[in-house]
């Protein structure tokens, strides 16, 4: 049997299954299953766990004879199989098929995979897992679902969002989830339950965060501000800030641009451009401006001052990580000194 994460709670509630298959490319939510899977054993009464990472060399012979043995210290156990290539190999495949055609009763089997490509999903021991026990399938979550995810996370946690808080939210923690729900995390603690959180609240939360300073950045370069961005590049790179969150903000806008700019070459009209991309009310106006700056042939050259950018951070290219942010971030801003016209290739 296959389900989604939104539906663990329901099945945890009917009941285990012998063995479970945790996969996904969303560590947060990799983690959160594992965890309800955890707790839901612990309250059936399997009360050992044990934990196994697959690596080179890894004994599945061991395993085998562990999962048929009773446990010596507790009546049920949990045991985890962590496999992060999500790739068991010809023996691990044969072993864990072996594991499920007869699975013992005093045993959950709990395999945790990050992302599986379609062919590793059809593997025989897939099919496996998913015969004996059940298959929790977990895919990212898109710009379009983040500010509903958002607003139920915050519910859960007892609060209630105002108007345009999920949407505020989203926009700063967009392709982080973890960092999301640590900042819903902490408004839950300086707040009783029930209480109503506005755009203001957010805004304050994040003040003192260098990933606000980050978007202030982004801001500044939409609003043109050539003097704001090398001054807040500067506190940034004298505040020990990742290059690599830098370039993420930076690149962010510089796809969003390209993708809004194509739209408008095609005939489309800005307000209806801007809706489709779901483009914050409070930052339209920023966007707008950038947008008549900017032409799609000048978005494509951000774009490569971006891949650019990321080779130096990586260290594939022999250029500073910080001035190639600076020519990007001055590129969005279309205001590019004379020695970042051109691109090197």
């Amino acid at each position: 049997m296959q389900i989604s994460v939104a539906n663990l709670d329901d099945h945890l509630r009917r009941g285990l299954a012998p063995a479970y298959l945790v996969y996904g490319d969303e560590p947060l939510l990799v983690n959160e299953a594992c965890d309800a899977i955890r707790a839901a054993a612990q309250a059936s009464g399997f009360g050992e766990r044990e934990r196994h990472t697959v690596e080179p060399g890894f004994d599945w012979n061991a395993l085998y004879a562990a999962s048929q043995s009773l446990s010596l210290f507790a009546a049920r156990r949990l045991i985890e199989l962590r496999l992060p290539s999500g790739k068991p190999g010809e023996t691990g495949a044969k072993m864990l098929i072996d594991m499920l055609a007869q699975p013992a009763l005093d045993t959950v089997l709990l395999v945790v995979a990050g992302k599986l490509e379609k062919r590793d999903r059809e593997a025989k021991w897939v099919t496996a897992i998913a015969g004996a026990g059940t298959v929790v399938a977990i895919y990212p979550i898109d710009a379009a679902q983040l500010p509903a995810w958002i607003s139920r996370r915050m519910r859960a946690r007892g609060l209630v969002p105002g108007p345009g808080v999920a949407e505020l939210l989203a926009h700063h923690m967009e392709g982080n989830l973890l960092a999301a729900a640590q900042e819903i995390d902490k408004l839950a603690m300086s707040r009783d339950q029930g209480a109503v959180v506005s755009a203001d609240d957010i805004e304050d939360s994040l003040s003192d965060n260098a990933r606000f300073t980050v978007f202030g950045l982004a801001d500044s370069c939409l609003q043109g501000e050539a003097a704001a961005i090398e001054r807040i590049l500067g506190n940034l790179r004298s505040e020990g800030v990742e290059p690599v969150l830098i370039l993420w903000a930076l690149a962010r806008e510089a796809r969003e641009l390209t993708y809004m700019a194509a739209d408008l070459e095609a005939g489309r009209p800005l307000p209806a451009v801007l809706e489709s991309r779901r483009v914050w009310a409070k930052r339209r106006p920023l966007v707008s401006r950038a947008l008549k700056r900017l032409s799609l042939a000048r978005c494509h050259d951000l774009l490569q001052r971006a891949a650019r950018a990321d080779r130096a951070i990586k260290g594939r290219l022999r250029a500073d990580p910080w001035t190639e942010l600076e020519c990007l971030a001055l590129g969005l801003a279309n205001a590019a000194p004379g020695t970042c016209e051109q691109i090197a290739q």
